[in-house]
């Protein structure tokens, strides 16, 4: 990939952005965004070419009494390899911003693609405000007599209106490209929270369809090790939301699988039971319809966990005061420690699964690299989700992956980040880390069987003796870790009282450290987050000297207080330890010579509002760069295509992926 900036006269100010079909300058307007990410859409998802669009296209209309008029459509898609005019005409669509309702009288989706639909020879039309999304078409019966009908979704190249009613169970749903599928979760959230008369538990039901999906998706795999023949059961037929009796319909379909997945041996045990998904008829279409188009087991983890963090962040997140690791410091984090299929993970205070979740996805590219060896970056990525590496990832995810929550809810919401990035939920359990082995929460019971048929089933004796084979302590290569800290999280004196470490204090995040290290083996390392105090206050001094008594200070990187904003503001920095061995231990701290990699994070990627920060040159104009995109995909028959095109596009401004290369560098020196 050709990374060089470009070397002609276009500048972009802050408000501006190049357009990914025409290549030029454009404002970025929150229509433009939105265009953008449609252009995008119907490229990378749906298979249209770039050269058969054209944007703002001036459409010609002749009304029944003769009258001419003009429309201008946003983006039009043509017959393949046709002429840009009206006769070639494939696709029309039309955006607008958020600020534009769909019944709007002026601007609205019946207002705009009636007409158009109407005295035009094209067949289907899209509109969106970037929040909604409608699909129509245009249907003429054998005496010339028009009707306008709505689809939950239009045919992409190559495919025709027959082929999506067709297929239904069996048509194999889009990888999602882009924002879609944060678009699509958010859509879905935003649906049921004002039209169904659940802003408490709006979550709650997008996460049951959600579960529901993918379950049906996982029933390929699993069918075929039952010798049963496969067939979708979570689609939506293209014209089935469009009468009472085909929402039912749908609406028995979806709840019948619901009830089916809450009985399946791998995931009842998510589930307390007595789950219902209790949308109406109509919103349970509509929800289904909207997650039907998209494959989520193809998708890429980073779409699959930005969509699903996007909704997450905005309940429980929230609710419980909680806050995100970004995941640029997971992925920085992950990178430089670098865990393989035989690396045993835990993160003991896992939130919704962020860490976990990379860990997978790290381990998963490596075993794609060692069967695929020589496949692209795109096609790695797409043999990423092939059936012998989802195989492969699911035994390491289940015997190797490992997270504990205090919070019932995230431990919920951890396990099914986990199913969506390749399984592994078993382990995850709801408990208090720093109880550990105490505690009365339901799941502590349960901790010591799993991790003894980790070690059992890895055939591993490489673990720290002191402890019994049923004890958590001392059986972990890796922990990664965001510990909650700040000033209005204090730990039970009753708890706190049983750590050496601090001096009495009820900090968790100075006695997550002591924890990490009891559950490390010796020789294990340790990625945590930790607040700066802890590194450079006075009064956190013993702090520091019980942490180089006990580890091998790998690596320090220190982040900007941008880090964590907009969710709060806290200087923190990431502190990379390994576990001292016995004989390690017996040298004194004053006699231990060893290289310690120091980074400072300057920049990483967005501002204090959150907002994305780009490279800029020495003027401070955000540099273009020409690079050479690949996407691999399948086509409608099975037949895995790749395709690039060149773009012209701008680059975070980001140290963290330039920090973890570095250290990974100074290994092999």
């Amino acid at each position: 990939m050709n990374n060089e900036p470009i070397k002609d006269d276009i500048v972009l100010n802050d408000d501006e952005l190049v357009c990914i079909l025409t290549e030029t300058r454009k404002k970025a307007t929150p229509k433009e965004l939105v265009l953008q990410s449609v252009i995008q859409q119907m490229s990378d998802e749906y298979g249209f070419e770039l050269s058969d669009m054209q944007r703002d296209y001036s459409l010609p209309l002749e009304d029944e009494e003769g009258r001419t008029r003009r429309v201008t459509v946003d983006l039009a898609i043509f017959e393949s390899g046709m002429a840009h005019d009206k006769d070639n005409l494939a696709r029309l669509c039309f955006v607008y911003d958020s600020k534009v309702a769909a019944e709007d009288k002026k601007k609205g989706v019946e207002a705009v693609l009636n007409p158009v639909l109407s005295y035009s020879d094209c067949e289907f039309a899209l509109w969106t405000n970037g929040d909604e999304l409608y699909f129509y078409q245009r249907v003429e019966d054998e005496v010339g007599n028009i009707d306008i009908q709505e689809l939950s979704d239009f045919p992409g190249a190559d495919e025709s209106i027959e082929d999506l009613e067709r297929q239904s169970e069996r048509a194999k749903p889009r990888k999602p490209a882009n924002d879609s599928l944060v678009r699509t979760f958010r859509r879905c959230h935003d649906y049921i929270y004002g039209n169904e008369g659940k802003k408490k538990t709006a979550f709650w039901e997008l996460l049951n369809m959600i579960f529901c999906k993918i379950y049906d998706e996982k029933r390929r795999y699993l069918d075929a090790e039952r010798n049963i023949s496969y067939r979708r059961k979570f689609w939506v037929g293209v014209k089935e939301r469009n009468t009472t009796e085909g929402e039912h319909a749908v609406a028995i379909r979806i709840k019948n699988l619901f009830e089916e997945l809450k009985t399946d041996s791998l995931f009842k045990e998510v589930f307390d039971g007595n789950e219902q998904i209790s949308l109406s008829d109509r919103g349970l279409a509509y929800v289904a319809s909207e997650l039907s188009k998209y494959s989520f087991l193809d998708a890429t983890v980073d779409v699959k966990g930005t969509a699903y963090e996007t909704i997450v962040s905005n309940t429980l997140k929230q609710e419980a005061g909680q806050f995100f690791t970004p995941r640029n410091i997971i992925k920085c984090m992950v990178e430089m420690m670098n865990p393989t299929v035989n690396t045993r993970v835990l993160d003991p205070a896992c939130g919704s699964g962020g860490f976990l979740v990379m860990v997978l996805d790290h381990v998963r590219r490596q075993i794609a690299k060692n069967i695929y060896p020589d496949a692209s970056e795109a096609v790695l990525e797409v043999k990423s989700n092939s059936d012998v590496v989802v195989e492969k990832i699911r035994k390491y995810a289940e015997k190797m992956i490992f997270g504990f929550d205090f919070d019932s809810d995230l431990r919920k919401a951890a396990r099914m980040n986990m199913v969506m990035a390749g399984d592994g939920h078993a382990n995850i359990f709801n408990i208090n880390s720093l109880e550990y082995p105490d505690g009365s929460l339901p799941d502590v019971p349960r901790i010591g069987e799993a991790v003894k048929r980790s070690l059992e089933l890895n055939g591993d004796t490489d673990y720290d003796p002191q402890f019994a084979l049923d004890n958590a302590f001392g059986k972990f290569d890796m922990v990664f870790t965001n510990p909650p800290f700040g000033s209005k999280v204090a730990v039970a004196q009753a708890i706190a009282e049983k750590y050496s470490i601090g001096g009495g204090s009820s900090a968790p995040e100075i006695l997550f450290i002591e924890q990490c290290y009891n559950f490390l083996k010796p020789g294990g390392k340790m990625a945590i987050v930790l607040p700066d105090g802890i590194l450079g206050n006075p009064n956190t001094e013993g702090v520091r000297k019980w942490i180089l008594q006990r580890f091998i200070l790998l690596a320090s990187v220190d982040l900007p207080v941008e880090a964590f904003l907009p969710q709060v503001g806290v200087q923190a920095s990431l502190l990379f330890l390994q576990k001292k061995t016995k004989m390690e231990m017996l040298r004194s701290i004053g006699d231990e010579d060893y290289e310690v990699f120091m980074a400072i994070a300057e920049a990483v990627g967005k501002d204090r509002r959150g907002a994305p920060v780009y490279v800029r040159d020495d003027d401070g104009a955000e540099i273009l760069y020409n690079e050479t995109q690949e996407r691999a995909t399948f086509t409608p028959s099975g037949e895995l295509i790749s395709k690039t095109r060149k773009v012209r596009v701008k680059h975070l401004d980001d140290d963290l992926p330039k920090i973890s290369k570095a250290y990974l560098d100074s290994l092999v020196k």
